[in-house]
This record gives C-alpha cells, sequence and structure tokens, in this order.
C-alpha cells in the first residue's frame, strides 16, 4: 500500500501600517514617490540618531491583535535583529523576539466545503521596521537600493503550523487581508507590497503527529502566487520523499516566470540573527483602559457581519460570504437596504452587473461611480413596472457609465415598458397571424413552443413589453380566447 501524506503549512504574514509617518521617524510612508525622497538620519541608520517609537503603529498593532482574539502583552519590547542587508542601511533590522505585542490568537476560515470553518491558531503578532527595496531590472549592471520604505511600520502575524492545503492557505491570506482592511490598519495592496508573506511548509504520513522537514518559501504577493508555489513544492517534497530523498531544510523562492521554487539558501547558510534588547528604545506596558478604548472601537468584523447578513437580511451564506469580504462592499449593499432595496435583489445586482462593471473597469467599489441611491432608484422603476428586467441592465449600464439618474437614461432612450393590454394584444394578434404553423402545432399540444410566442413578441416591443403581461396574453389568444 502506498504512503499518503499530509501536508503542514504555517504563514508569517507581513503587512504595512497604515501610518502617515514611518515607525522610529517623521518620514512620510507615502507610495510611489522619487526614489530616496523620503528619508532622514534615523531610517538611513546615521550614526549618533535615535528612534521615537509612532504610538499609532502600536495602537493599529493592539487593534490588529483585538481583532484577531490575541491577548495583549502586558509588557513587551523591541529587539535588534542582527544581519546586513543592502537595503537595510543599520546593518540589524529594530524587530521584537521574546516579547512580542500580542499572542495566543485564532481566526476562522472557510474550508470551501459546504461552508465549513475550521479555527487557525495565530502564535504572535509582533511590530518590526520594514526594509528598503533592491531595484535590480533597468540597471544594466548594477543594483540600486532605494529606502523610501525603510522604516515603515510592518506587524508580522505568524500562524501555528494549522493549514492543510494550498486553498486553506489562500483563504486564511484573504482572511487576514480582510479583517486587516475592516479595522483599516493596512491597505492589502499585495501588488505594492504592502502585505506578502513567507510560507513554511513540510509534508508527514498521514496519521503521523511528527512534523517533518520544515521549507521556508519567501516574499509572495499574491493568493495566487501563494497557492501555485505550495501546490508546485507539495508535489516536490513529496516525489523527493517517495524516491527515498532526504528534504533539506532550506528557503526557497518561488518563480513566476518557471512556476518553480528554487534555493536560496540552506540551514547551513541561515543567519544567527543575534537578538537582544533594543538598547535605544524603552519597554512599553499599554494600560488596560488605553487597550480597552482601542477594542471599543473595532467595527463589526467580517465574521459577525456575515452571521447577521444571513439573520437579518435572509441572505444566503454564499451571498452573505461574498458582500462581507470587504468592508466596503458590505457598506454599499447596507446603504442600499437602508434606502429600500429589499436585500436579495440588491445582493443580486451587486454581484452580478455592479461587480460585473467593476471589474471590467479594474476599479474597487469605493470608486464605483454609481451609489445605492442609483440602484434603489432603479430597482423601485423595475417594481413598478415602468421598466422590464432586460431594460433595467441597460440601464443600469447608462447609469454606470453616465452618472446620469435612471429616470433621465429611460426618457433619453425611451425604455419605458409597454404595458397597455390593447397595444400588446395588437402585436400579439400580428404574431399569431404571421405564423400559423406555429400557432397549429401548439394548440395541438407542443407546449414548447409557447418560449418561441414570448421571444417573437419581446423582439416586436424591443424588449420593451410587460413579460407578465405577454405572457397572460399569449396564453389567452393562443387558447382562442
Amino acid at each position: 500500500m502506498s504512503v499518503r501524506y499530509e501536508t503542514v503549512i504555517g504563514l508569517e504574514v507581513h503587512a504595512q501600517l497604515l501610518t502617515e509617518s514611518k515607525i522610529f521617524c517623521g518620514c512620510s510612508t507615502k507610495f510611489g514617490l522619487p526614489p530616496n525622497s523620503q528619508t532622514c538620519p534615523v531610517c538611513t541608520g546615521m550614526p549618533g540618531s535615535l528612534p521615537v517609537l509612532n504610538e499609532k503603529a502600536l495602537l493599529f498593532t493592539i487593534k490588529t491583535g483585538l481583532a484577531m482574539n490575541c491577548g495583549i502583552a502586558p509588557f513587551s519590547r523591541f529587539a535588534r535583529k542582527n544581519y546586513f542587508y543592502p537595503d537595510l542601511p543599520k546593518g540589524y533590522q529594530i524587530s521584537q523576539y521574546e516579547l512580542p505585542v500580542c499572542e495566543r490568537g485564532h481566526v476562522e476560515i472557510n474550508t470551501g466545503e459546504g461552508f465549513l470553518t475550521r479555527r487557525i491558531g495565530i502564535t504572535r503578532i509582533h511590530l518590526e521596521e520594514d526594509a528598503g527595496k533592491n531595484i535590480h531590472e533597468g540597471a544594466g549592471p548594477y543594483s540600486f537600493v532605494d529606502l523610501n520604505r525603510a522604516g515603515t511600520p510592518l506587524m508580522e502575524i505568524v500562524s501555528e503550523p494549522d493549514l492543510r492545503s494550498p486553498k486553506e492557505a489562500s483563504a486564511y491570506m484573504r482572511k487576514l487581508r480582510a479583517i486587516l482592511r475592516y479595522i483599516g490598519v493596512c491597505d492589502g495592496n499585495m501588488e505594492q507590497g504592502s502585505l506578502r508573506c513567507d510560507a513554511n511548509i513540510s509534508i508527514r504520513p498521514e496519521g503521523s503527529t511528527k512534523l517533518g522537514t520544515k521549507v521556508e518559501l519567501k516574499n509572495m504577493n499574491s493568493f495566487k502566487f501563494v497557492e501555485k508555489a505550495l501546490e508546485y513544492e507539495i508535489k516536490r517534497q513529496t516525489s523527493a520523499v517517495k524516491n527515498g530523498e532526504a528534504i533539506i531544510q532550506e528557503t526557497r523562492l518561488w518563480d513566476t516566470s518557471t512556476g518553480k521554487t528554487h534555493a536560496m539558501r540552506s540551514k547551513e547558510e541561515a543567519h544567527d540573527y543575534r537578538y537582544f534588547p533594543e538598547p535605544d528604545l524603552v519597554p512599553f506596558m499599554p494600560a488596560r483602559e488605553w487597550v480597552e478604548e482601542i477594542k471599543a472601537g473595532i467595527p463589526e468584523l467580517p465574521d459577525a457581519r456575515r452571521v447577521r447578513f444571513i439573520a437579518a437580511h435572509g441572505l444566503s451564506e454564499y451571498d452573505a460570504e461574498m458582500l462581507t469580504s470587504e468592508r466596503a462592499l458590505a457598506d454599499w449593499f447596507e446603504e442600499s437596504v437602508k434606502l429600500g432595496a429589499q436585500p436579495k435583489a440588491a445582493s443580486n445586482w451587486i454581484m452580478g452587473e455592479l461587480m460585473r462593471l467593476l471589474n471590467e473597469d479594474g476599479i474597487s467599489i469605493e470608486e464605483s461611480p454609481l451609489a445605492p441611491a442609483g440602484l434603489v432608484e432603479l430597482l423601485k422603476l423595475m417594481d413598478s413596472g415602468t421598466i422590464s428586467g432586460k431594460i433595467a441592465k441597460t440601464v443600469f449600464d447608462g447609469m454606470y457609465r453616465s452618472k446620469k439618474s435612471a429616470d433621465q437614461i429611460i426618457k433619453e432612450q425611451g425604455l419605458v415598458q409597454i404595458s397597455g393590454a390593447d397595444e400588446l394584444g395588437a402585436v400579439i394578434d400580428q404574431i399569431i397571424a404571421a405564423n400559423p404553423g406555429e400557432t397549429g402545432r401548439f394548440r395541438a399540444g407542443e407546449e414548447k413552443l409557447f418560449g418561441f410566442f414570448v421571444g417573437q413578441a419581446m423582439k416586436a416591443t424591443r424588449g420593451k413589453g410587460n413579460p407578465a403581461m405577454i405572457n397572460e396574453l399569449l396564453r389567452k389568444k393562443l387558447a382562442g380566447n
């Protein structure tokens, strides 16, 4: 019997905090400015310069810990992590080691199997400074260093080895991103590097409790890359073990062009970070009153909001999951309902037409040219019979593109629904007269032809005919009444 293997994954997620200034100095954290234009003696590591902690960075870290069910340490301090990279000016990083801000938390993820959830443990959340950025492309035989990012406040969220598949790892990252964006501490922009992760992965025989040899995958900045890198690594490690090869404990990089991981450094080459307490920063002991104040300011989080949407608005698990994936999306939906939209109708239009148009334009719900009031106006016109569902899609598209009201578009394009019995009756009489063969076959019992007559009526009215009225009149007239 062949041995089956279980995958064990733990993630170290790095999230840049949305502070206006860096963690230990007053330099701006704004993204995209000219290289090395946001630096000072502190973040470039000049001798004699001293760090001063950004209080908001600490507040954001505590807020994140509370949102992820962590305990907040009554006593915490920074440590020096000693290693040299060209983009780390001081030759060491100010991070945390044995006394992090937050410990022993958890989040719930959707496993993708009938909306079952699983609890993923969080070992710790600590605060540190980010490094700069090495630039290799377009530099010819040289590499450049941009220190604008050096000193940006960074949280590291370290999970327990509780994840069992690449899809679970992706779901966990999505959940973290949603929480971070809900509480407003990180923008979650993976393309700009403000959210990225390292993964620790090993395999072991199913049923075993002993962990296998761990391999670290570095710096993945998309959900897709996380999944693909882990999928490749599982196949690589499984194949090696089955062939009698030993797994080497090493750090590997994911190559997006080849779809493979390759070795970066082995355990023997790994750094000895030589941590020791940071002498230039005092320990901090957050007052309980301050922690409780931060906790009181945390908004309703995705899981709680999803449960409420199901209970209060009668939405399905799927609809509620999708609508609460982003705080702005959930807010847009709730504003629609508040203004009078039926929850299910609003959900269908938001997840269907609105998301389609936003995706086509590559923009977020925050940038939507259409406001909830516009959707509510459209739904009321449908309910009153002024326009059909088919016409409504045309009107919706026009509202989104032109920012005009539904009434304006309907009047300009002559899209008012035809609901008059006399007008529709005359159209149906003409269709029946023009199709004697189909009429005879329908009356002889070929019921499926009814759809043909409906289609002809909608075509003749250019989609403006009231579908319910057309169905009613067709039944009567085809029956000879």
